[in-house]
């Protein structure tokens, strides 16, 4: 029995060594090339002549590419520029891993409550990929995401259960303001970040004039936000796009709740095309690659922010 055990195991290392050599050696990989945090801050600022962007909700999970998991950044990489939201939540021992539920069934072969595991046990767990097919992948330290990324692409930490003061020393830590961002719900969680450290980049909750007057009125600085003005593409956007816009800054729609869960491939495409249309310059989308090749058509011939865009 422990023979058999040991082959088992064996075979899953092997497996998660061969998949992730195919993933990151098969085709090149898109790159956003920013290596400072004035680089980021001039990518997000809005010029009217903006490359249309993508952002991985989840990380951009698919089919054999979990959701919060390096090979699903790379997979989608390998597909178009984009960036990732991602998900840091504690194990029991205060180790932050990259996970969006607060229990572990939906995505891992684990069960229960993550926080009711240590990170030795959380890290010999499989993810579940979108259709619930166990694969060779575990779950990954916020750490290891931040290490990877560098050089690649843009990681925007949402907010879960890590204390503001754990993510903004880890981003110290790292010096890592060029390729990390932080969800902020309001202006009071964007003033402590920001007195904290003056070169982090936001993406910003700004849904409401009020809430775009409280950023003002605290003082974060413009050109340190890109702002989510929720999952709706509607005429009352409008007038909020236009006065983000004036202040330099890009807009950003979540289609995950909504245009994500449109029954074809056609009608969600529409609707990711017609976001960008009506002015929005980021679309936060589960289904990242889908989106990208629908707004495709939309990238201006000439933008003075494809100097950001390379691959590796």
């Amino acid at each position: 029995m422990d023979l058999r055990r040991a082959a088992r195991q064996l075979a899953v290392i092997a497996g998660c060594f061969i998949v992730s050599q195919v993933m990151g050696q098969s085709k090149k990989i898109n790159v956003l090339n920013i290596s400072t945090p004035q680089q980021l801050q001039q990518y997000f600022k809005y010029t009217g002549h903006d490359v249309p962007l993508v952002s991985g909700h989840r990380g951009g999970p698919d089919a054999g590419a979990p959701e919060n998991s390096l090979e699903a950044f790379e997979h989608s990489l390998q597909f178009t520029p984009a960036t990732f939201e991602i998900d840091p939540r504690l194990t029991k021992d205060s180790v932050i891993v990259l996970l969006h539920d607060d229990t572990l069934d939906r995505t891992t072969t684990g069960k229960g409550k993550l926080n009711n595991y240590t990170w030795a046990e959380v890290k010999k767990m499989q993810l579940k990929d979108v259709n619930g097919k166990v694969t060779p992948y575990r779950i990954p330290t916020l750490e290891e995401a931040i290490i990877w990324a560098k050089g690649k692409t843009v990681l925007i930490l949402d907010k879960k259960d890590v204390p503001m003061e754990t993510t903004a020393a880890l981003i110290k830590k790292h010096h890592a303001e060029a390729w990390v961002m932080i969800t902020v719900h309001n202006a009071k969680q964007a003033k402590f970040y920001y007195d904290d450290n003056k070169n982090v980049m936001f993406e910003a909750f700004v849904k409401t004039k009020k809430a775009m007057m409280e950023y003002e009125e605290a003082g974060i600085p413009w050109q340190q936000i890109m702002a989510y003005i929720g999952p709706e593409d509607k005429p009352e956007n409008k007038e909020l796009i236009d006065l983000l816009h004036q202040r330099g800054v890009m807009c950003m729609i979540s289609s995950a709740p909504t245009y994500d869960k449109l029954s074809t491939a056609e009608e969600r495409a529409k609707a990711y095309a017609q976001i960008i249309k009506s002015g929005v310059d980021v679309i936060e989308a589960d289904k990242a690659i889908e989106a990208a090749n629908a707004i495709r058509s939309l990238v201006p011939a000439s933008s003075e922010k494809n100097k950001f865009f390379g691959k590796k």
